[in-house]
């Protein structure tokens, strides 16, 4: 009986709310998702502005990839860059309201990672 239930489990089909849920976290996950957008938030959020003290900050992001995810982060409504003329140039990064709507799943996710990472130390 118990195998029954399983295969009827396994084989249930898709309903139109799984459907929007998977389409929800497939959305978020293209805005946020990666390794490094999270962290320049975050960053960001610390006070950092200008690229080189962003990438100071998030340890291991290259030059090119943080440039790369500073543009994604703008074309979606996060981030905004300052351009102030004169000499020389200089170009700020700055967080823009829409970003704070990120702080709940910034909080879950470091709640969740260090409740990870205990468990991986106490498993060893």
């Amino acid at each position: 009986m118990k195998e029954l239930e399983k295969t009827q489990i396994e084989n249930k089909p898709f309903t139109e709310e799984c459907n929007t849920v998977l389409m929800a976290v497939s959305d978020a996950l293209y805005a946020i998702g990666g390794k490094w957008k999270l962290m320049i938030i975050i960053s960001m959020a610390r006070g950092n502005k200008r690229f080189t003290e962003i990438q100071r900050q998030v340890n291991g992001i290259s030059a090119r990839v943080l440039s790369s995810e500073l543009k994604e982060l703008e074309m979606n409504g996060f981030i905004i860059k300052k351009v102030a003329v004169g000499y020389p140039v200089t170009i700020e990064y700055e967080l823009l309201p829409y970003s704070q709507t990120l702080q709940e799943v910034v909080e879950a996710m470091t709640k969740w990672g260090m409740q990870h990472r205990q468990k991986i130390k106490t498993e060893r």
